[in-house]
């Protein structure tokens, strides 16, 4: 067991946040930083004994892979060979989307052990965003490995206070810079090549970077369910609070259990929506109250399923968005999370 410390990654404390991070990364030890997405757990993605810190800490199976983040677009070749009849079009997704919350799946190179990819000959890579993270990747001079800092198949984390409930005792440090910006995980593809075509993206998981936003540059297709597991995401428990919980796609598919205490987590939560109307509710948790944000809806996701996750209902109910933009990222959160009936 640890005595988890948080070092607040201010202004005044962002050089005391890096190199503390920086000093246990580089003794093999894993470290709780932020992302522009949600809180992830880092290691040194060329360490395998470092990484297998990070799976016993999340309980996570080593069958999962992780993904990879590198501090600029040069280190890209570390970890990853990119196919020449691909590489025009990675070579674009970089330059519009990174640093960001995009993933894309590549061959990987010698240097990155297994462990990472779960025995996969493919690696995930991204380049993130978040200054903190950043500067700490920058400063290791090796690409970090970092899945989400909660236990497995668990709620994402997007605030320390929450990789604290999950991790704390566990791990060494975390680092503080307050709430993640996108408040959902990254999104992540898989490019096909098509001679005198636009390649075909596989989207292996839905996340920030919308499908809207990838169409200019290639043709979209989500992933078959039973497609092989190639990253991670794709396991279909994920993301779930300890509360039964269960996404509806009509409110007369809900049938409520006499005696028993009902949340809704709803869109809008607006009085007059069908979903609210349909039940007398213990409580109703709204993503984006009143507004139907879309981005608000996906920064409030995690949290608010934390926060109906500690209200000891007996169970959770989901109302669906549209499937469009952000929806279909946070349909696919939700619908991971769904408790098996």
């Amino acid at each position: 067991m640890f005595e988890t410390k948080i070092i607040e990654a201010t202004d005044d404390g962002m050089a005391e946040a890096r190199d503390a991070a920086v000093s246990l990364l580089q003794a093999g030890e894993v470290v709780a930083l932020p992302t522009e997405t949600v809180y992830g757990l880092a290691a040194d993605a060329f360490n395998p004994e470092a990484v297998a810190k990070v799976f016993a800490a999340k309980e996570r199976p080593t069958f999962d892979p992780l993904i990879v983040h590198i501090a600029t677009l040069g280190d890209l070749e570390r970890v990853a060979i990119v196919p020449d009849d691909i590489r025009e079009t990675v070579n674009k997704l970089a330059n519009e989307f990174w640093p960001g919350p995009l993933t894309i799946i590549l061959p990987k190179t010698p240097e990155v052990p297994d462990l990472v990819t779960g025995g996969l000959p493919t690696v995930g890579v991204r380049q993130s965003a978040h200054p903190i993270f950043r500067a700490i990747n920058k400063t290791l001079g090796n690409p970090i490995a970092a899945p989400s800092a909660n236990r497995f198949g668990r709620i994402s984390p997007t605030s320390a206070s929450a990789v604290m409930k999950e991790l704390g005792g566990r791990i060494p440090l975390i680092v503080d810079a307050g709430a993640c910006n996108e408040g959902i995980e990254s999104t992540i593809i898989r490019i096909e090549p098509r001679e005198g075509k636009k390649p075909i993206f596989h989207v292996h998981r839905a996340g920030p970077i919308t499908k809207e936003k990838l169409q200019p540059f290639g043709k979209i297709e989500k992933v078959k369910p039973g497609d092989k597991l190639q990253s991670p995401g794709q396991l279909e428990s994920h993301y779930a609070p300890l509360t039964p919980f269960r996404l509806i796609e009509k409110p007369e598919d809900f049938t409520p259990e006499p005696g028993k205490r009902y949340g809704l987590l709803s869109y809008k939560g607006e009085d007059g929506g069908e979903f609210v109307r349909s039940h007398e509710w213990e409580v109703v948790v709204a993503l984006s109250p009143g507004n139907g944000k879309q981005a608000e809806a996906a920064v409030r996701l995690f949290y608010a399923m934390r926060e109906m996750d500690e209200m000891g209902l007996d169970e959770i109910i989901a109302e669906p968005m549209s499937e469009v933009g952000l929806g279909v990222a946070i349909n696919d959160r939700l619908r991971r999370a769904s408790t098996p009936r």
